[in-house]
């Protein structure tokens, strides 16, 4: 670690990250590009003035200062809504535009998804990506990647979350450059070409002569979809019961390409090759082939953000290895990081990316401290307990943050790890013979017969692997600050370990007393916090009355559909509180200081002693907002998703008229009192 912090590309690194996120959570840089430079010009010549610092003091804060604007201008560079030619800014009352096939996405219950830029509205050359949503039809072909539309589109924003703690995926798009989405059936567009040429679309269109060739081979749906996910990079046809199982086996990271099937390919090259070093400028050569296959292999697998990141990093890897010095991996990913994120700074927040680097990170510097425990004799023994603490320390890298953004911690993911991950090397490369065959037209079916018994054995050991649900330890609550607590006291622990110095004793115990004190501060927070949600839920009422720790639910579910509710699961999960559900039908309820009305579809209602109450309008009542409004004087009205649309918006035009606040919750959201 100590040489680590001498390592002046980490400083930069740590400034850039800090410029990322400035920019991103402020905005800051709401100027031109010249406009900054200027100013950061004059902050130098200030501080030059001001202060008599030596050239090397100086160099090194200019240095800092200088990432730390790299990062900000990255990110407004990386913006496409910071252009002119950004497509929002070229619609009218009338226009046309046309899309361009990106990427092709897993489909929903309904529509056909893509990821699609706006190449042009009306005759402007355009900007911006969108996605794309096409109504499914069985007797019309998907959408190529260089497929270009012509149509009529409605630009729609993506829609929030409408209940607190929910995952938010317009924001999560929109750190990818997609702001908007298009909803279309197949008869409101034309196919008018494709894209004259892209590395995207080239990879698509071999990608798409490998599956062809390898449907001739008769694999069963799951053994495909698995092979299409470790070889090809696309997960689009994997069932959800796959996917399910492999996320409770713990083992959802073998389907997705990244740097476990990187690193192992980089391990497998490196030793077949590793002769080529006895030759004069053998290792440059080698390292050079290494490097070219690996991103050959990216080609292949779609050139995906993840797999791009994947091999972007081992490929710093596999030249700094070409060095033979000691702390070259920790620098090579380092010097990764910084080359990612000056290309892609959003790829910060971008979650594949950050569990990539701790699970390398957790490697680098847990498995040696765990591997000293025990040094077994035997050959294989001692294979097997590298294995055991490489995956340990991966956990150890990556389980925070794991079970901030998934809750949810799989207790038998050694197995899983043990069982596939000394085959997986064999799988890829067994894999990657049955596709150069398949292409080649010269696969026996026995040889194709057996891998797919290979995949399909898989399968069999990660469906037993999840059906363990008592080893599955779910609904794990989380928070940001104390994510960050405990990888200060993993650091703090593991550094002491290395040392074992009073220092690191003092640090390792600050550590301790700062997640003692997030635990308590969030205990507290708990137990004093109050709320009454009128959460969104279309054809059904649920109303949550928050007393500290003590949530009671109020619905007209049956008992074991409310228990299937994912808006009340996430929000238990994200306050750490658990339900106690009620089927008691709401008419008046008093909240605090507030008296609340609910009305529901009989339009009866008691209005005797309430002075401005807040009104929830459920079940489209039958009544006269006016008269309503004018009798009780309501400080609020609120109208949840039991309701008709088109009594929604005559209410909303009478409170609009009567100055009475409106809120709707399938547009602003579940309300929330407190």
């Amino acid at each position: 670690m100590k040489k680590l912090l001498n390592y002046l590309p980490f400083h930069f690194l740590t400034c850039l990250i800090a410029g990322i996120c400035i920019q991103h959570y402020t905005r800051i840089w709401d100027f031109n590009f010249l406009h900054s430079i200027l100013g950061f010009i004059i902050f130098l010549v200030i501080l030059m003035t001001f202060h008599r610092l030596a050239k090397k003091q100086l160099f090194v804060i200019t240095s800092l200062l200088f990432f730390s604007f790299i990062g900000i201008t990255s990110v407004f560079i990386n913006d496409d809504t910071n252009y002119k030619s950004y497509y929002t800014n070229h619609i009218n009352s009338n226009y046309s535009a046309v899309l361009t096939i990106n990427k092709v996405l897993k489909p929903g219950n309904y529509y056909d998804k893509y990821e699609a830029v706006v190449s042009q509205v009306n005759s402007q050359k355009t900007s911006g990506e969108i996605l794309l949503n096409i109504q499914k039809d069985s007797l019309i072909n998907n959408l190529k990647v260089d497929d270009k539309l012509l149509l009529k589109p409605t630009f729609k924003e993506l829609i929030p979350p409408l209940n607190p703690h929910q995952f938010d995926y317009k924001n999560y798009l929109a750190k990818q450059g997609i702001h908007h989405q298009v909803f279309v059936n197949n008869t409101d567009f034309k196919i008018v070409g494709q894209r004259k040429f892209s590395f995207v679309g080239l990879s698509a269109a071999f990608r798409n002569n490998i599956q062809q060739s390898l449907l001739k081979h008769n694999f069963s749906n799951n053994e495909f979809a698995v092979i299409n996910a470790l070889l090809l990079g696309q997960r689009q046809d994997i069932s959800k019961d796959l996917l399910e199982n492999y996320t409770k086996a713990g083992a959802i990271h073998i389907l997705a390409i990244s740097g476990l099937h990187i690193g192992i390919l980089l391990l497998i090259l490196s030793t077949i090759l590793k002769p080529l070093e006895t030759f004069k400028y053998g290792t440059i050569f080698k390292t050079i082939l290494i490097v070219l296959l690996l991103w050959s292999f990216a080609f292949i697998a779609g050139l995906t953000a993840s797999v791009v990141r994947a091999v972007t990093m081992f490929t710093f890897i596999a030249i700094g290895d070409s060095f033979k010095k000691k702390k070259i991996i920790e620098h090579s990913l380092i010097t990764s990081m910084l080359v990612i994120l000056l290309v892609k700074p959003l790829f910060l927040f971008d979650v594949g990316f950050q569990l990539s680097y701790l699970a390398v990170f957790g490697i680098i510097w847990a498995q040696p401290i765990i591997y000293q425990i025990w040094k077994p004799k035997l050959w294989l023994l001692d294979k097997f307990w590298q294995l055991t603490t490489v995956s340990l320390a991966a956990q150890a890298g990556i389980l925070p943050i794991s079970l901030f953004y998934f809750h949810q911690f799989p207790g038998l993911f050694l197995i899983s790890n043990l069982v596939i991950i000394p085959f997986l090397g064999a799988i890829l490369l067994g894999g990657i013979l049955i596709i150069i065959l398949a292409l080649l037209n010269t696969l026996p079916q026995f040889l194709a017969d057996f891998y797919g018994f290979i995949i399909q054995q898989m399968n069999n050991v990660v469906n037993w692997v999840s059906l363990q649900e008592s080893f599955l330890f779910t609904r794990i609550s989380m928070s940001f600050w104390l994510m960050l607590v405990w990888y200060i006291f993993i650091i703090t622990c593991f550094h002491f370990i290395i040392q074992k110095k009073p220092k690191q004793l003092i640090n390792l115990l600050v550590s301790i007393l700062l997640v003692q004190s997030v635990y308590v501060y969030e205990k507290h927070h708990r137990n004093t916090k109050q709320e009454l949600i009128v959460f969104h839920k279309s054809r059904n009422a649920i109303i949550g009355n928050r007393n500290g720790n003590q949530f009671l639910v109020y619905h007209d579910f049956d008992s074991i559909k409310i228990k299937q509710q994912k808006l009340l699961t996430s929000y238990e999960i994200g306050e750490n509180i658990l339900p106690k559900t009620n089927t008691k039908k709401l008419n008046i309820f008093k909240f605090k200081k507030d008296q609340i009305l609910f009305i529901d579809s009989l339009g009866i209602y008691k209005v005797s002693k309430l002075e401005n109450p807040i009104i929830i309008l459920q079940y489209s009542p039958k009544i006269n907002l006016n008269r309503l409004i004018n009798k009780v004087q309501p400080k609020q009205i609120i109208a949840d998703g039991t309701n008709y649309k088109s009594y929604i918006n005559r209410w909303q035009e009478t409170c609009l008229k009567q100055k009475t606040p409106f809120c709707y919750t399938g547009q602003d959201g579940a309300y929330i009192i407190n």
